[in-house]
C-alpha cells in the first residue's frame, strides 16, 4: 500500500490562528518532512477558493500555485490535487500549467481531476453553476484535451463545452503521455465511466461497503469497454485521528471540535461527528487492521489528512512509525 499526505492550506480551517506571513513556512515545512522521509509517496492539496464547512473568509491558498511551489522545493514526493475542478480553468490552459509544473518538478506531477461541487464558490467567482450532467460533460471533454496535448503537443476539439483549434503545447510534460490522471468521484453512470476510459487512478469513498460497491461499478464499466480493471489503482481519502491509546484518540478528537469552534462554531459538532465516524480513527493497531481489510478489497493507495498537522506533527509521526511499516 502507498500513502499520500494532504498539506494544510487553510481550506478546512487548518491554518486558523497562524499569521499569513507564516503560512508558507508551515506548509513547506510539512512538505519537506514528507519529502525527506520515505513514508509518503505523494503530497496533496485541495482545489478550492472558499473555506469549508462554510465560506467564512478563512485562508484558502490556490492549488496550482502551491503545486508549482512544491515542485521547486521538494525532490522526491509526487505532487497531486484532490481534486482539480475542470471548469475552474480552461482545459488547454490547465494542461499547459500542469506540463510546466511537471518540468519544474522533474516529472512528479499527478493530475487529480473532477467535475466540481462547491456551488457557493462557483457562483461567487462568476462560473455560474451548471447542472451535474453539464459539469461531467466538461470533465469528459477536458480530459480528452489533456490527452491530446500531453501526447501530441497539439489539440483540436469541437465539443459541446470546449472548443480548441490547433492548441499547441511545448515542451511536453516529462512524463510520457503526461501526468497520471486521478479521476475523483463515485458517480456511477458518468464519473466512473470516464474513469474507466481515461484514469490511471480513481478516488472514491473509503468506507468498506461503499468502496466495494463503487469498485464493482468501475469493473463493469471497464468490462464494457474492454479495459483490464486491474490497470486502475483505486485510492481513497481518509481523515486520520490516531493516538497511542483510546484516551489519546479521544483527546485528539476533542481538539478537532474545539479548534473548529473557533471559526465555525455552528458547524463544529457536525464536522467533528464526521471525523468520529471516519474509517481511520483509533490506535495504530486498529488503523493497521482497518487498512489491511481495505487492501483486501483493492484499496491500495491511502491519502491521509491530519486536521492538526499545522500545529502538531505527533499524529503524523505516530502514523509513520507504527502504521505504515505494517502495510509494506
Amino acid at each position: 500500500m502507498r500513502f499520500g499526505l494532504f498539506i494544510p492550506q487553510g481550506w478546512r480551517q487548518d491554518l486558523t490562528g497562524i499569521e499569513p506571513r507564516d503560512h508558507w513556512a508551515v506548509m513547506s515545512g510539512l512538505a519537506k518532512h514528507a519529502d525527506d522521509g520515505d513514508v509518503f509517496d505523494s503530497i496533496w492539496v485541495y482545489d478550492h477558493f472558499h473555506a469549508v464547512p462554510e465560506p467564512n473568509g478563512e485562508a484558502t491558498h490556490e492549488a496550482w500555485s502551491l503545486i508549482n511551489a512544491y515542485a521547486a522545493t521538494t525532490s522526491r514526493v509526487k505532487l497531486g490535487q484532490m481534486c482539480t475542478c475542470m471548469a475552474y480553468r480552461n482545459p488547454a490552459y490547465l494542461a499547459k500549467v500542469a506540463a510546466t509544473a511537471d518540468v519544474i518538478s522533474g516529472g512528479r506531477v499527478q493530475m487529480g481531476i473532477g467535475a466540481g461541487w462547491y456551488e457557493h464558490e462557483w457562483r461567487a467567482y462568476g462560473y455560474g453553476f451548471p447542472t451535474a450532467g453539464e459539469r461531467l460533460g466538461m470533465l469528459d471533454e477536458g480530459v480528452q484535451i489533456f490527452k491530446q496535448l500531453w501526447t501530441n503537443g497539439v489539440a483540436t476539439l469541437d465539443g459541446k463545452h470546449y472548443q480548441v483549434d490547433g492548441a499547441q503545447l511545448s515542451p511536453l510534460p516529462l512524463q510520457v503521455d503526461g501526468p497520471p490522471l486521478w479521476i475523483a468521484g463515485g458517480g456511477e453512470k458518468k464519473t466512473l465511466r470516464i474513469a474507466a476510459e481515461h484514469a490511471q487512478y480513481t478516488n472514491f469513498d473509503g468506507h468498506p461497503e461503499v468502496f466495494t460497491h463503487k469498485s464493482q461499478v468501475l469493473r463493469q464499466h471497464c468490462e464494457a469497454i474492454g479495459r483490464p480493471f486491474e490497470e486502475i489503482t483505486r485510492s481513497s481519502n481518509f481523515n486520520v485521528v490516531i493516538g497511542e491509546n483510546q484516551a489519546e484518540v479521544d483527546d485528539r478528537m476533542a481538539w478537532v471540535e474545539e479548534h473548529l469552534s473557533l471559526t465555525v462554531p455552528a458547524k463544529a459538532p457536525e464536522v467533528a461527528e464526521e471525523f468520529r465516524n471516519g474509517v481511520l480513527v483509533g490506535t495504530p493497531e486498529q488503523l493497521v487492521e482497518k487498512l489491511r481489510d481495505l487492501e483486501r478489497l483493492g484499496m491500495t493507495y491511502a491519502i491521509t489528512y491530519f486536521a492538526e498537522a499545522a500545529y502538531d506533527r505527533s499524529g503524523i509521526e505516530l502514523f509513520e512509525r507504527e502504521v505504515v511499516p505494517a502495510l509494506r
